[in-house]
């Protein structure tokens, strides 16, 4: 009796595998077992599979060993070596029955092999069991990169996703932007009407601010206390204000009442916004830096608005 292989995502998405061979014919029997459960894509070279890996992030990889230019332990070991691609799920498909290439790839990260010509029975097992373990690791990571009050991602998810951002913004030479936000006065606000409050207040403004910094690759997320950070790939610095401008306007037309305030009757956010494009002897620390220079600045400057600084070493757009 044959087990079924179907398996999505929570929100009801197929599971994506990448299927690497640089024989066509090898690619069609695997497409041919596995359309139907999941979202496939195709590559011929490594080149092209570590692209798509990039570009797609597919849940798992069936790569073949034995390919022209670039093998498949070379394609593994770059993956691994790439915080963007290190989680994607290696199985390599090889002819060969030779334990010492296995313990080798093992070594590398992968974590099964399928022997050619593949059974269909095993194959889609082995790829259904590896895609379950994944799920559930996936699900863990989130469940670990989420704060717990607000729901948006905390501080570690931001710790471990803005390197990749930047990197991707430095090869691809293209802006980045970063957004701190403030909860003006806050302590007092937690003095006067309590921590309960407090809390509630938190989670509406987490919620607003993620619902309007919401293009599919922007992150939002808690940065501490009553900070968050926005991460804004391929966004000058013209763009980050006015997003800025309106995380400000729609905070302050939530109209959360503010007894205690000294810049507004409801809750206000004071944001500082920096702008650069990564160059080779810069580190991303340096734009949280900005970041956090630029919203001292606007809370200098009186609070419940946006300060803004491009990077000094260079002309990014001119700041306020």
């Amino acid at each position: 009796m044959e087990i079924a292989a179907n398996m999505t995502r929570p929100n009801g998405e197929k599971g994506k595998i990448l299927i690497v061979d640089d024989q066509l014919i090898n690619i069609k029997i695997l497409h041919r077992l596995l359309h139907t459960d999941y979202e496939l894509f195709m590559a011929n070279s490594g080149e092209q599979a570590i692209a798509l890996c990039r570009e797609v992030r597919p849940d798992l990889l069936l790569l073949d060993i034995e390919m022209p230019d670039m093998n498949g332990y070379e394609v593994c070991l770059q993956l691994k070596s790439d915080p963007g691609t290190a989680d994607i799920v290696v199985i390599f498909v090889t002819a060969h029955l030779d334990e010492a290439m296995e313990v080798r790839g093992f070594q590398m990260g992968a974590v099964d092999f399928i022997h050619k010509p593949v059974n269909p029975v095993i194959t889609r097992a082995r790829v259904r069991n590896q895609l379950m373990l994944k799920r559930q690791s996936d699900q863990l990571r989130a469940i670990a990169l989420t704060d717990g009050l607000t729901g948006i991602p905390n501080r570690r998810k931001f710790d471990l996703d803005y390197p990749d951002y930047w990197g991707q913004s430095r090869r691809e030479q293209l802006p980045i932007s970063l957004l701190i936000l403030d909860i003006d006065y806050f302590k007092r606000y937690n003095d006067s009407y309590g921590h309960q409050a407090g809390d509630e207040c938190l989670r509406r403004v987490a919620q607003t601010i993620g619902a309007c910094a919401n293009r599919p690759h922007d992150l939002v997320a808690r940065y501490g206390g009553e900070e968050f950070i926005c991460v804004l790939p391929r966004t000058d610095l013209l763009g980050a204000e006015r997003v800025a401008q309106h995380l400000v306007q729609t905070i302050r037309s939530l109209a959360i009442p503010h007894r205690d305030s000294d810049v507004a009757e409801h809750v206000t956010i004071s944001a500082g916004v920096a702008c650069c494009i990564p160059q080779a002897d810069a580190v991303p620390e340096a734009l949280v830096a900005l970041a956090d220079d630029a919203l001292y600045r606007a809370k200098h400057k009186g609070r419940n608005r946006t300060s803004s600084m491009a990077a000094p070493w260079q002309k990014v757009l001119s700041c306020d």
